[in-house]
């Protein structure tokens, strides 16, 4: 027989009766079906208010006179944002891969891979060096003009180098059409990078980094879907271009010019000084660059298309650890660069350089630990190609890309220190070493050759880096 005085209890103490709602749903339920409901609410709120503010300017015709909505000097999104973007960036090219060796195989992946390398390559022509010179432009010693000026004459002469490169290695049409596409593609890149670097200038880093952000998205979507319907890579290549014109007529110009003070009138001076002021850090980037392509330009022609395709995957851990030093480093470039005006506060310049090099050294040893474990069947599965038999190529990657984040954290140092003039001439030392290895090296031992050949001469370049950056700061310290 059941107790009745514990039924009644039961029903005595059940706390949620009086709180049921009406018709049996729990309390709880609604809740979480109006989570999503209230996320896309609220995406749709800012969509809708950056069209209208976007549509209020275009008829208004005054893009420059538009009131600031973002705030600057936040550090926590600058960080989040600037990660997201460049994390965006960086595997934008392995993801394109990935994608091309799905749907059309390795071998045309790897004509995709060859033409993203020689547009890679120019897009630092397009940059001209310009961005971190720009960023520590505390004083808009140049206006934000002269800058554009610059980056569309750059841009221009990138297309027209490229146009030439194709017509110099005589490629047919279709290597021809996939080439242009991904040029135009960096070009816009490169264009871009000047609106982005003036939202980095005037503090507010994050609203560059959901731009980068959003030019990546939208060339991947573009680029899958085009490719996926057509199974035609030159196609493709336009349709990624296309998606990176629609993110920088929508969304980066407008950031630019909407969050950011006017700017003063251009100068014939002002954009030749910037020319001649930045060439050195032009040739400088270009080099480096050259030198990290010369293993993939003495692979085309020796061995086939497919091999570009390995020699990039394997490559792609190794830049990781450079985009995640990038992260750490590149949002502080400002702030090092007030560091180093205060001249009390060199000493706390030299510490923040050597603790940045220890960092890149701890992320080295970190992806060299996954990559032995479970990077390499990782990238196995990515691709559907067999990686195992490479995984001693793997590390020494790994080891390049610790040696090219190195490289590229003490380039910025240099250029914060105003001292680019100094280590252009290493750049072409560097290079002169590069091409004679690479070449002797690939026709020896094939892909194997390539890798090692790329360790060899960044270690070469590194060193010579490092003997300088000494020789720059003993100069200074003598007042000379």
């Amino acid at each position: 027989m059941q107790n009745p005085f514990k039924r009644t209890k039961a029903v005595v103490t059940a706390p949620q009766t009086p709180r049921t709602p009406r018709y049996g749903v729990s309390p709880r339920k609604p809740r979480r079906e109006r989570q999503p409901r209230e996320r896309e609410a609220f995406l749709a709120r800012i969509v809708n208010d950056w069209w209208n503010r976007l549509i209020t300017a275009v008829f208004g015709g005054k893009f420059s006179e538009q009131t600031e909505q973002y705030l600057a000097h936040q550090t926590k999104r600058d960080y989040i944002c600037n990660t997201i973007g460049q994390a965006a960036w960086g595997m934008l090219f392995p993801l394109l891969t990935m994608v091309a060796t799905w749907l059309v195989g390795a071998e045309q992946a790897g004509l995709f891979s060859m033409a993203f390398t020689v547009g890679t390559l120019l897009l630092f022509l397009a940059n001209y060096g310009v961005r971190t010179y720009q960023v520590s432009d505390l004083d808009d010693m140049r206006s934000f003009l002269d800058y554009q000026v610059n980056r569309f004459v750059t841009c221009a002469a990138m297309l027209l180098v490229g146009w030439m490169w194709c017509q110099f290695r005589g490629y047919d049409g279709y290597m021809f059409s996939i080439c242009m596409g991904v040029l135009v593609f960096r070009a816009v890149d490169g264009l871009a990078d000047v609106y982005e670097g003036r939202l980095q200038q005037k503090d507010k880093l994050y609203l560059a980094g959901l731009s980068q952000a959003a030019r990546c998205v939208l060339g991947l979507v573009a680029f899958s879907l085009v490719l996926l319907v057509t199974r035609n890579l030159a196609m493709a290549s336009f349709g990624m271009a296309v998606g990176a014109v629609a993110s920088l007529v929508v969304l980066t110009v407008p950031l630019a010019y909407f969050e950011t003070e006017k700017s003063m009138p251009a100068t014939l001076r002002g954009v030749k000084e910037l020319f001649v002021e930045c060439f050195p850090l032009f040739v400088a980037l270009f080099l480096y660059n050259l030198i990290d392509s010369v293993p993939k330009f003495a692979m085309e022609g020796v061995l086939s298309y497919d091999n570009q395709l390995y020699y990039n995957a394997m490559y792609f851990p190794a830049h990781s650890i450079l985009m995640v030093a990038g992260f750490i480093y590149k949002p502080q470039l400002v702030r090092l660069a007030r560091i180093w005006d205060d001249p009390e506060k060199h000493r706390r310049f030299d510490l923040l350089v050597l603790a940045m090099v220890g960092v890149i050294a701890l992320v080295t040893g970190a992806m060299a630990l996954f990559m032995g474990t479970l990077g390499i069947p990782l990238m196995s599965v990515m691709y559907g190609l067999d990686f195992e038999r490479f995984r001693g190529l793997c590390l020494v990657m790994v080891g390049t890309g610790g040696v090219c984040a190195c490289i590229d954290f003490l380039y910025q140092i240099v250029t914060v220190l105003r001292a680019q003039g100094d280590v252009s001439k290493l750049y072409l030392i560097a290079f002169a070493f590069s091409v004679p290895v690479a070449m002797l090296l690939v026709n020896f031992a094939g892909l194997a050759g390539a890798v090692v050949g790329s360790l060899v001469s960044m270690a070469i370049l590194l060193t010579l880096l490092v003997m300088e950056y000494f020789g720059i700061r003993r100069r200074m310290s003598r007042g000379y």
